[in-house]
């Protein structure tokens, strides 16, 4: 019993030894994956440590690279042998310095002529697209008879002119309000850059101190925690009130103009005539603006969509969407006009079709650029909006005016007489379009600089528009090209086309007009711009019924002429006497 006994405990001792051998191997175990755990997150943490130092470095480095790359833009904005904003040598008297103001770089591709230059000819060509495509469209037209072509242009102007009424305020406002807010933004934007590169810059300090003492709660600190997880957080878009608000109005103008325009066609078209042209010419006429009138809400759409884009400084991708729809519009046209021989019918189909084509691609091309759905009505500000749109209002009805009752007076000569000022009208719209590039550039920039207070910028940019304006022969282009055109169409009113002497030698005059509209709006100067085109309305509107009652067709053109001398001079007025948004020229 006893030798069995001493066995027992003689096992159990060896069992107990074996346990105990166990144990302390799993102990030496764990303490060497802690320890292993401890030395991998050590050498974490330099790491990141050393990954910290070198950020500090590549942070100092960046920030330096931002002060020398904005010392070179703004070099750059300067010309050679320029200096800061005091020396422009304000105070000035007068604002027609602006005028000569570094005269000598006008043709100089700095930042200012590049960023110029790249608003200036997308936009230019977006603007004489379409236009251009009216110009195929009459054309067309032509082909048919001057019944068709009388019709059309009549329809054309009417439809035009109320558009007018509703989209030059609204694009007009919306391009200078979204490129404000957007300057806002983008400044805010840049302050949280630099205190962002501040506090990363801090941090470096501390990435140090953050390495952990290697001791036993080092296991658990080998844990990643949730917060240091990497998070995926999707960038958000911009949401900016005027781009929301601008939708929203041109959407109502659009149906407001399809309905009034589709009720009262008849009328419109009797209204513009006189009464005077056939029959045919009528029944057409109506025909071609009911059906056309079905697009407004496209148009309204897609111009506040190009308002915005501009806005943006971006004038590439309205003129992306207009040349797909003018070529969609001329091929439809085509087919329809000659292939269907649908007439007038097929021609105004083929607008509403490419229309809506149109704001199709600008709308999804808005909605992956900013948020369009605003957090509440209260943010959209349209008291803002309206209020200067309502001043844009009154300026766009006397600007109109001017044209509407000059068409109208050129339709109570006869068809004859209509179609060959349709022409006229088409090709001096077609060629004044081409400088409108400048002005939408101008307000775009002039808008921005406004809206960060520099000052300098504004002038600089004032002045280079202008003198581009100035340095701008489109008269040539359109002689030449009315010259050619006027070969396509029949002999029986080929000779009217000679009053090309009259408005190619405009062109100069209206594209400096044109430009100080753009430069105007840039500088939100609203007021001035109603009142003062209410005036030239006033005197212009005489002009006109009295040089077409003597001179007819010919009498009709220079009381254009006139029109369009006031407007330029009225402008020039303004700025000369730095009044209203120039009055930082006078002060020191």
């Amino acid at each position: 019993m006893e030798k069995t006994s001493d066995a027992c405990q003689g096992a159990s001792k060896v069992a107990i030894e074996g346990s105990e051998r166990e144990a302390a191997a799993k102990v030496a175990k764990t303490e060497a994956s802690v320890d292993e755990k401890v030395a991998t997150e050590v050498t974490k943490q330099e790491k990141v440590a050393t990954e910290a130092t070198k950020a500090g470095v590549v942070i100092e480095a960046s920030k330096q690279e931002m002060e020398k790359v904005g010392a070179t833009e703004k070099d750059d904005v300067l010309s050679d042998g320029d200096s800061p904003f005091p020396s422009l040598g304000l105070p000035w008297k007068t604002g027609l310095n602006l005028f000569v103001l570094n005269l000598s770089c006008v043709f100089k591709l700095d930042k200012l002529g590049k960023e110029i230059l790249n608003i200036a000819i997308p936009a230019s060509l977006a603007m004489a697209a379409d236009p251009l495509a009216s110009l195929v469209d009459t054309a067309f037209m032509g082909q048919l008879g001057k019944s068709e072509v009388a019709a059309v242009g009549v329809s054309v102007a009417i439809f035009n002119q109320v558009s007018k009424v509703f989209i030059y305020p609204l694009v007009s406002v919306t391009t200078s309000f979204v490129a404000e807010e957007e300057a806002i933004i983008s400044s805010d934007t840049e302050e949280q850059e630099v205190g962002d590169l501040e506090t990363a810059k801090s941090t470096v300090h501390t990435a140090s101190k953050q390495i952990p003492t290697p001791s036993a709660d080092c296991a658990n600190a080998c844990k990643e925690t949730e917060s240091e997880k990497p998070q995926k957080s999707a960038k958000r878009k911009k949401f900016i009130p005027s781009v929301t608000s601008a939708l929203i109005v041109g959407a109502i103008l659009g149906i407001i103009q399809a309905i009034l325009l589709i009720a009262t066609a008849k009328f419109c078209i009797l209204l513009m005539t006189g009464g005077k042209p056939s029959r045919l010419m009528r029944k057409l006429a109506v025909r071609y603006l009911t059906i056309r009138s079905l697009g407004a809400p496209a148009v309204l759409l897609s111009l506040a969509m190009i308002g915005v884009f501009r806005g943006f400084k971006d004038t590439k991708t309205p003129l992306y969407a207009t040349v797909i729809g003018d070529i969609m519009n001329i091929i439809l046209e085509a087919i329809m006009v000659f292939g269907f021989r649908m007439g007038v019918t097929g021609a105004a189909t083929a607008h509403v079709i490419s229309q809506y084509l149109i704001t199709l691609i600008l709308f999804f091309k808005l909605i992956h650029r900013v948020n369009v759905i605003p957090p509440s009505i209260k943010s959209l500000k349209f008291g803002r909006f309206l209020g200067c749109g309502f001043m844009l209002l009154a300026r766009v009805i006397a600007v109109t005016g001017c044209v509407t009752l000059a068409t109208s007076l050129a339709a109570r000569h006869g068809d004859t007489i209509m179609a060959a000022f349709q022409i006229s009208n088409q090709v001096w719209i077609s060629t004044s379009l081409l400088a409108d590039g400048l002005a939408v550039a101008g307000q775009a920039i002039i808008a921005t600089s406004f809206a960060r207070s520099d000052y300098y910028k504004v002038a600089v940019s004032t002045a280079r528009v202008l003198q581009h304006s100035l340095g701008i022969m489109p008269h040539c282009l359109a002689w030449g090209f009315l010259t050619l055109w006027s070969w396509h169409f029949r002999q029986g009113f080929r000779c009217h086309c000679s009053s090309s002497s009259v408005y190619s030698g405009l062109q100069t005059v209206n594209s400096v007009a044109f430009v100080f509209d753009g430069i105007n709006f840039g500088a939100s100067d609203y007021t001035f711009s109603a009142y003062s085109m209410v005036a030239v309305a006033t005197v212009s509107v005489p002009c006109i019924i009295m040089l077409s009652g003597r001179n007819g067709f010919i009498g009709i053109w220079f009381a254009l002429a006139i029109y369009m001398i006031l407007r330029t001079l009225a402008s020039t007025w303004r700025m000369g006497t730095a009044t209203g948004p120039w009055a930082f020229l006078r002060k020191s």
